[in-house]
């Protein structure tokens, strides 16, 4: 039987993402990051929409691909020195720094330890981009602006924006050129150069400018961001307490980083500002009044799918029915990295969110019109 497409509430799809990146930041193993790239490929491609904003994964993966790159060029370049039982790979010329920059030298031995444990390195930050990147392409981020409390509305709309502009931008090139190519006045005319930019950024430009004019009408006829009756003492305690709890975090978080600090004042400044975070955005949100047009729902999809990205981020954090040492493995003495399955089944649990999660897009209007009949 299909089910009926919808599309699934974004804080479902960004705790999925963001367990995933926990999962991806507690391991170096090459074959587990491997592992977490292709069940977010895989739920990508099964669950993403047909809108602007989910065109832009391969972006994210450009980007990945060009971390561990520029990863494994600092290490080559500004190699720290060479452990005793290193494979030397080559030996670039030494340059000499001056007293006050000691502790990282330019060029010298250059190991296969070294670019591998660098390589480690990008891919796990790779991964995390790869994660924020799987998020934004399967969240709709208009919609998880509704969620946002009222005091960060700004914020919200400054980046709900940010994240949908440029494939706006895209989609307006696009046209214009799918429309100057019917008329037989666009790029394959034999027009190079700033003509062929001008021909293009025109149109774009105004056709950007009747989308805001369009939003802004739509914006206004539905009383969007309408203030509520704030007064100035509720405003002036809103930022003290939004203060103090930033403070509280910062506090809280350095002691327990591993500072001098005790842990009970650690622990205490954290949960202290966190409270005061929650209070201030409480307080702050009332100045907001929103009307809700056909609310988001929060059904059993949206809970097996956050579950389904907690179960990644418990199997790699709980070190339970595995050795801790095959999740991060050691390069010395340099051999093939082993399966460890207990996380690996962890991870490929994540990938169910893609059988879970409402069809969506084209798939997801074919499942409806087959319904209709």
């Amino acid at each position: 039987m299909n089910r009926l497409p919808r599309g699934l509430h974004p804080v479902a799809w960004w705790i999925w993402a963001l367990a995933l990146a926990v999962a991806a930041s507690r391991t170096t193993n090459p074959l587990l990051l491997l592992l977490i790239l292709a069940v977010l490929g895989f739920v990508v491609a099964q669950r993403r929409s047909d809108a602007p904003w989910a065109r832009g994964y391969r972006f994210y993966l450009t980007m990945a691909l060009t971390v561990i790159v520029i990863r494994i060029i600092f290490r080559v370049v500004f190699e720290s020195g060479v452990t005793p039982g290193d494979q030397i790979l080559f030996r670039l010329p030494r340059i000499p720094t001056p007293s006050w920059y000691a502790g990282v030298q330019i060029g010298g031995s250059v190991s296969l330890q070294a670019v591998l444990s660098a390589a480690l390195d990008g891919a796990r930050l790779a991964c995390l981009l790869c994660c924020i990147g799987a998020a934004n392409t399967l969240a709709n981020p208009k919609r998880a602006l509704r969620v946002l409390p009222g005091a960060l509305y700004e914020l919200g709309v400054a980046v709900t924006v940010a994240l949908s502009v440029a494939p706006q931008l895209v989609d307006s090139v696009q046209r214009v050129r799918r429309g100057q190519r019917l008329r037989g006045t666009g790029t394959g005319t034999g027009r190079r150069g700033l003509r062929t930019l001008r021909a293009i950024a025109i149109p774009v430009l105004h056709d950007a400018l009747e989308r805001s004019l369009r939003l802004a009408a739509a914006m206004d006829s539905r009383g969007y961001g309408r203030t509520g009756s704030a007064t100035r003492a509720s405003r002036r305690l809103t930022a003290a307490l939004l203060l103090a709890g930033l403070s509280g975090l910062c506090l809280g978080a350095y002691g327990l980083l591993g500072s001098d600090l005790p842990g009970g004042l650690a622990i205490g400044g954290f949960a202290a500002g966190a409270t005061a975070c929650v209070a201030g955005l409480a307080i702050g949100g009332r100045r907001v009044s929103r009307s809700h047009y056909r609310p988001d729902p929060w059904g059993w999809p949206e809970w097996a799918v956050s579950a389904c990205g907690l179960v990644s981020a418990a199997g790699l954090c709980l070190t339970v029915g595995y050795n801790p040492a095959a999740v991060n493995p050691s390069l010395y003495p340099l051999q093939w990295p082993s399966l460890p399955l207990v996380p690996a089944a962890a991870i490929l649990a994540a990938g169910m969110a893609a059988l879970i999660a409402p069809p969506v897009g084209e798939r997801g209007r074919l499942a409806l019109a087959g319904a209709s009949q």
